[in-house]
């Protein structure tokens, strides 16, 4: 199989299906973790380097797993690759493990990982197959990210509180309150204003979609048409 260019493999991850937004999938972790900006970028970051590994390994032993066994050898080569993660964040990012407790293990069941396995990294080679997973993950990361920080933004009123957490001492005065507490809206930090917030997205994306679609139209419609071909007498 021929593999796909790297820019339409982009665009695939990063806008026209990705994985949040499109193919609405792993919603478990998008919508219960998304609650901070630092949460939903410590989980971007875990499911970003798994997708990215698990696609890789995947793309290498492809030829030598038997197609009967394929789906439980995938789900184990991506099951230790969260279980290295899980173990590395216990160790150097303790407080943040704590906060996204049983979500880290639970990246192994979240759909986005074996579907790429399964129906990119299974029949492509190494290289793409990386960068499938690094885009992918990506599209997922940004949609995270953008939902936990509307999310804190409007629930807290602050955006990258407890960066500390995720890097270190050095951001423990990067968190600033946008707005005053009395102007908060607890329903943006419960499940209802999770799924509020990623509705919102899918129809921004929407929107942005169906402009370009009726401009692209319009462009075609407003060409001259090209003159018929005289016949050859």
């Amino acid at each position: 199989m021929s593999d796909p260019r790297l820019s339409e493999l982009a665009l695939d991850g990063l806008w026209k299906n990705n994985p949040a937004l499109v193919q609405v999938l792993g919603l478990c972790p998008l919508l219960a973790i998304s609650n901070t900006t630092v949460n939903a970028l410590g989980l971007a970051i875990a499911t970003l380097v798994t997708l990215l590994v698990s696609n890789g390994v995947v793309s290498l032993i492809r030829d030598w797993v038997r197609a009967e066994v394929r789906l439980p050898v995938y789900v184990m080569v991506i099951a230790s690759v969260v279980t290295i993660i899980e173990l590395t964040m216990n160790a150097h990012f303790h407080e943040l493990y704590n906060t996204l407790g049983i979500f880290i293990p639970l990246i192994v069941t979240n759909c986005i990982i074996i579907a790429r396995a399964e129906g990119f990294a299974s029949r492509h080679g190494f290289g793409v197959s990386l960068f499938d997973g690094l885009m992918m993950g990506m599209g997922f990361g940004l949609v995270l990210v953008v939902l936990g920080a509307m999310r804190e933004l409007i629930g807290f009123g602050t955006l990258l509180d407890g960066a500390d957490q995720l890097f270190g001492p050095i951001a423990i005065d990067w968190g600033v309150r946008v707005l005053p507490e009395q102007m908060t809206f607890l329903l943006a930090l419960m499940p209802p204003g999770a799924f509020i917030g990623l509705g919102l997205l899918v129809a921004f994306k929407q929107a942005i979609d169906q402009r370009s679609a009726r401009r692209a139209r319009a462009a075609k419609a407003a060409r001259p048409a090209e003159p018929a071909a005289e016949a050859v007498g």
